[in-house]
């Protein structure tokens, strides 16, 4: 005999059964639900340890998923920074760069403080400079030793006043144009430059050499003798040069004298100050006796 196509539960009591008891279990939970509720409402201390528990056991979990995240935000900060890193290695350079570029600016702006100061120092109030300087060109390879002035006569510069550096004695003025002026230096062979020692005033005369020395020949040979770091210095004779301005130092002395170097080299100055004669009679001399004389050859590589 074939089975009854009617499914319902009311033909089985044992599906009828199951369908009460699922209704009795739910009743039963959701009561036990509410009196949780009520009761943790009322006295939350009561499922204290219930809550103790379940953290207890849930620990572990807790403690890998935190492990996990982390290392996971490191690989990202590392696949950030690997991304990053050229980027922010080009931007130092570039700071590293400028920073040097700067440095060299810095240092030479105070040498050339430096220089300044130690010009504005030589000046004496009582003695007032014509005007100051720039060396704008000297002489490379010659048996002449020239140097060009960035000032000329509309700054006042006439022939025959002297030049100095910070150092010492450079030359004196030659030739003068409207901004310009040619110096004839210490070292070349037609300036002659009455010096004595600055220890105990024995007199001298500084000539310059064809290869660019200078030699320190005593006006009376004989009387005393030269060592090596002897300083001489400007005597005032002649009426040309002011007196005690640095002019050379003895470097190899001999019988009649010594060799010796400049106080201060026109190789090393970039500035210069221009002085009045020391005495006007003398500076008329000289620049009558330069109008009389022929014109110094033109053999200098001066610009």
């Amino acid at each position: 005999m074939a089975r009854s196509p009617d499914r319902r539960p009311g033909f089985s009591r044992r599906a009828q059964y199951g369908i009460f008891t699922g209704y009795v279990i739910a009743v039963v939970g959701v009561v036990a639900g509410l009196v949780v509720l009520g009761v943790s409402m009322f006295n939350p201390e009561a499922f204290a340890f219930a809550r103790t528990t379940a953290s207890e056991v849930a620990r572990p979990l807790g403690q890998a998923g935190a492990e996990t995240r982390s290392a996971s935000q490191g690989v990202f900060a590392a696949i950030g920074a690997y991304f990053n890193a050229g980027r922010q290695n080009a931007a130092l350079t570039r700071e590293v760069q400028a920073a040097r570029a700067d440095a060299v600016t810095m240092h030479a702006l105070q040498q050339e403080n430096a220089r300044l100061k130690a010009l504005l120092g030589i000046i004496d109030p009582q003695f007032k400079p014509v005007t100051g300087a720039r060396l704008i060109g000297s002489t490379a390879t010659s048996t002449r030793r020239f140097a060009v002035l960035s000032v000329g006569t509309h700054q006042g510069v006439q022939t025959g006043q002297p030049v100095r550096a910070a150092g010492g004695l450079i030359g004196r003025v030659v030739e003068t144009g409207p901004d310009t002026a040619r110096v004839l230096l210490v070292t070349d062979p037609d300036n002659v430059v009455p010096v004595r020692r600055a220890s105990d005033g024995l007199t001298a005369f500084v000539q310059g050499g064809a290869n660019g020395k200078i030699e320190i020949r005593l006006i009376n040979t004989g009387v005393a003798t030269l060592h090596v770091g002897d300083v001489f210095v400007t005597s005032g004779s002649g009426g040309l040069y002011p007196p005690g301005i640095p002019v050379a130092v003895a470097t190899q002395p001999h019988r009649d004298g010594a060799t010796g170097h400049l106080a201060s080299d026109p190789a090393d100055a970039d500035f210069v100050v221009v002085l009045p004669a020391w005495q006007a009679n003398a500076q008329a001399a000289l620049v009558a006796a330069q109008k009389a004389a022929p014109p110094p050859p033109a053999d200098d590589n001066t610009p």
